[in-house]
């Protein structure tokens, strides 16, 4: 009964604490840590199910709820995610090629291959109706033309409108009900199993120079797209960051953008942003906005490079930068998404995209998967701030006229 009065951010903490200690208990049977492994990768089957039908569920009735202005909407949400995640990772390129030369020994480098560790017991055979990127496409098309169809006359779209209206209730239901009481059995098995490999404790020993000023970034980044975000908005930056806390936490243990979604809606809200936005805006960034993500990939190969003796020039990255921006749209919204679609453009920085290097690049890029993903999602509800604003103060005001 006490765990239940907890929050969650406490049972987000105490799922990763317990998961850590768990899996190193190893004198234990091994069913001890296959039974929740297993239950993570079967909470995991349901959610990788439910989360295109959530995209569409709340990015469809997002867009036809809009009174007006829905296509300007798309394109001034497009335009910022794609903005912030270029600026993050141009800036990322300016510290690091600065600072990764003086901290990182120019000798080619030993880290190896991540192993994997603990395998389900079962896995249940159950594939999405649709993936993320399908789902949020077909949400483009049913939402603008729902929204098309109200603006026709007296009782055009109502029927499709109240379907995909009830529908985005059942999904809610689920999320409440379901997946947000199910996240920190999700997370526990995760660290349980991060854990008991070792993978965390190896790459960290042989990369934590590299990841610590990651995450300085990370965090850099947050308080500063909170600032201009709440200053833009009128509201306080530390109270965004504070209510950003709990969503932070969950991406930190799904490793998902798309997983975090109810939670990101719930921090959404708290932040003053109204319905109509919030329902479009935090589903659509799940998968278009990765500014964690881009900051992480550029950091880990332009080290990569630099242990191995490889050349490395600014003139070389902007344009892998640019490309990853889009790319990284088609990132299924699972661990690793980001890293898997930024592969076939790992030959622009001079990496071979099937070779050995591109093994390695996967494995680091997973061991810290959770803290870009965390701001990916942090960066989502920034820029759900200033949507909402210029919606509300310009597009919505310049339709009514």
């Amino acid at each position: 009964m006490a765990i239940k009065k907890l929050g969650l951010v406490p049972r987000l903490l105490l799922a990763i604490f317990l998961g850590i200690i768990y899996g190193q208990l190893k004198f234990l049977p091994s069913l001890f840590f296959t039974i929740p492994v297993t239950l993570s990768a079967f909470f995991s089957a349901i959610l990788s199910f439910i989360i295109p039908l959530m995209v569409v569920a709340f990015v469809v009735s997002g867009i036809s709820d809009l009174s007006a202005g829905a296509g300007k909407l798309l394109g001034l949400t497009t335009g910022l995610s794609y903005l912030s995640t270029i600026i993050g990772g141009t800036v990322t390129l300016v510290v690091i090629s600065y600072l990764f030369p003086l901290i990182l020994n120019q000798q080619t480098g030993e880290i190896t291959a991540i192993e994997a560790a603990i395998d389900p017991l079962f896995t249940i055979p159950l594939e999405p109706i649709l993936d993320v990127t399908q789902a949020i496409i077909l949400a483009f098309l049913m939402g603008l033309g729902i929204s098309w169809l109200r603006q026709q006359g007296t009782n055009r779209g109502t029927v499709i409108h109240q379907f995909f209206a009830d529908f985005s209730n059942i999904i809610s239901y689920l999320l409440k009900y379901l997946i947000v009481p199910g996240i920190p059995i999700f997370v526990f098995g995760n660290f349980v199993n991060l854990s008991y490999s070792g993978s965390v404790f190896y790459v960290l020993s042989a990369f934590w120079k590299v990841y610590l000023i990651i995450l300085l970034l990370h965090w850099i980044y947050m308080f500063v797209w909170f600032s201009g975000a709440g200053l833009y908005s009128g509201k306080q930056p530390l109270q965004l960051i504070k209510n950003q806390l709990p969503a932070y936490l969950t991406a930190v243990g799904t490793q998902s953008s798309a997983a975090t979604i109810p939670i990101n809606l719930e921090t959404a809200k708290k932040n003053g942003v109204s319905e109509v936005i919030r329902d479009f805006v935090i589903p659509f960034c799940a998968t278009a906005h990765m500014l964690g993500s881009i900051t992480t990939i550029t950091s880990i190969v332009y080290a990569v490079l630099l242990l191995n003796q490889m050349p490395v020039s600014f003139a070389s990255f902007l344009p892998f930068i640019f490309v990853l921006g889009v790319a990284m749209v088609a990132a299924p919204g699972a661990p690793g998404g980001a890293i898997m679609s930024a592969l076939p453009f790992l030959g622009m920085v001079g990496i071979d995209p099937s070779g050995t290097l591109a093994s390695l690049l996967i494995s680091l890029y997973l061991t810290q998967d959770s803290f870009g993903t965390a701001l990916n999602i942090s960066g989502d509800n920034a820029i759900a701030l200033v949507v909402d604003k210029i919606y509300h103060k310009h597009i919505l005001k310049d339709s009514i006229d």
